[in-house]
């Protein structure tokens, strides 16, 4: 594995890692009143497409980060359409 990769796989450690403790949050709390559907749905878009790109660059650290952000996603989404209050 070269330094670059290294670098990847740190950012993709991080902003990965950032985005778990609001989806921990939400599952205990099942307060969705500050997530929108619509930017949630739009990131989870930007996600998948940055997965295919990954892919089609080869880049092991974009991809282990996408797939973990990926599932996060869905699961805000889960949760927004759940717990909302209509």
């Amino acid at each position: 594995m070269d330094h670059i990769e290294i670098i990847g796989f740190t950012a993709a450690f991080l902003t990965t890692a950032a985005f778990l403790p609001q989806v921990y949050k939400t599952w205990n709390t099942k307060d969705v009143s500050g997530l929108s559907l619509p930017m949630l749905s739009m990131f989870l878009i930007g996600i998948i497409l940055w997965l295919i790109y990954a892919f089609y660059i080869h880049s092991p650290s974009m991809i282990a980060a996408n797939v973990i952000t990926i599932g996060s996603s869905f699961l805000l989404i889960y949760f927004k359409i759940k717990y909302n209050k209509r």
